[in-house]
């Protein structure tokens, strides 16, 4: 390599690493955080301190894209489908909380566009019909729900967003099959979860949260509350296990795609937590559109809330023939926030 070619490489080299700045600042602005967390510490703001050491996986993986002039890749394993908790939400199919969550990642990849020539994509990869049967809903409602997904996506000119899900793997295999496929090639073993919860903090809060998630969600029974208990643990393995399982097939098929999540993540880890609807979730690092519904209150501002607080505090409106969202009354108190659970199947978005 000449000098002359050296130095051209070295500037261009210069150039995308403050690209990479910028764009990690506008990823900033959409962060998650915990509860609690002070964002404007981590902001562009600070000088002392560039934006991308805090967030250096993503910030190499965006350089990357950078450096070949190629449209960015983000990842984000979300939308499965809606609970089946009526007591959390209003419906089976995606409403204002999705419309506002989907508006949120294509207005992230507007910025990025708009500092950046080629852009970005951002493919969502579903994961209902990778625990469906788990959590105790039907495969048809998760195909419902993602086809109306994909409808709305279109309508609202949401050209940045992609999908991808476990119906897009091995042909036209039944989704059962698929699911087993999933298991034999790509799911670690139950007992090894359950070996790393005895040892791992972190593995044994997110079982613990899943299985508080997956009794809620299941419904009446006749069966005693320890043996609901150990049934909601047993099946919070399962749901685990796949999701990983899920997050291996995401990193296989975009092995450079920058990670997001659906859930706050610590600086410097690999994914990046990013708020679907930021005013709405300022009270929980947990809440999202599909186990909730949109409360606007009086300054027309949304915040998640379950279902049966929304009825308690508001007025539905309707679209497409059924509920959209809630408008809260005018002499309703500010709502407080849904009561969170502490992990999600999705938790491994």
């Amino acid at each position: 390599m000449t000098a002359a070619s050296l130095a051209e490489y070295q500037s261009s080299t210069a150039k995308a690493a403050a690209l990479a700045d910028s764009i990690i600042e506008i990823l900033l602005r959409y962060r998650r955080v915990f509860a609690g967390e002070d964002l404007a510490e981590h902001g562009s703001d600070s000088r002392a301190v560039p934006p991308w050491v805090g967030l250096r996986p993503q910030w190499i993986r965006i350089l990357d894209f950078l450096l070949g002039d190629e449209p960015i890749e983000f990842a984000l394993p979300a939308f499965p489908c809606k609970s089946p908790n009526p007591n959390k939400v209003a419906g089976a199919l995606p409403d204002e909380g999705e419309r506002l969550a989907l508006r949120t990642l294509q207005r992230l990849c507007d910025e990025v566009a708009g500092v950046y020539a080629p852009g970005a994509r951002l493919t969502i990869c579903s994961d209902g019909h990778v625990f469906a049967d788990v959590i105790g809903v039907a495969d048809g409602t998760v195909a419902r729900y993602k086809d109306d997904l994909r409808r709305m996506m279109r309508n609202e000119s949401l050209g940045s967003l992609e999908t991808f899900d476990l119906e897009d793997m091995w042909g036209t295999d039944e989704i059962d099959t698929k699911r087993a496929r999933l298991e034999r090639g790509w799911m670690g073993s139950i007992e090894g979860l359950r070996r790393q919860a005895r040892t791992e903090h972190e593995v044994a809060r997110v079982i613990r949260g899943m299985s508080r998630f997956l009794r809620e969600d299941a419904g009446e029974s006749t069966a005693t509350s320890s043996q609901q208990q150990r049934e909601a643990r047993r099946r919070a393995y399962r749901v685990l296990a796949r999701s990983k399982a899920w997050g291996a097939i995401i990193h296989s098929r975009m092995p450079r795609a920058v990670r997001l999540s659906i859930h706050p993540q610590p600086l410097g880890a690999d994914k990046f937590g990013v708020s679907l609807i930021p005013s709405a979730e300022c009270d929980s690092g947990w809440t999202t559109p599909w186990h909730a519904v949109v409360l606007y209150d009086q300054d027309d501002r949304p915040r998640l809330v379950r279902h049966d607080s929304a009825r308690a505090q508001g007025i539905p409106e309707m679209r497409h023939g059924r509920i959209w969202h809630y408008r809260v009354r005018p002499s309703t108190a500010e709502p407080g926030a849904m009561s969170p659970p502490p992990a999600h199947p999705s938790d491994n978005g």
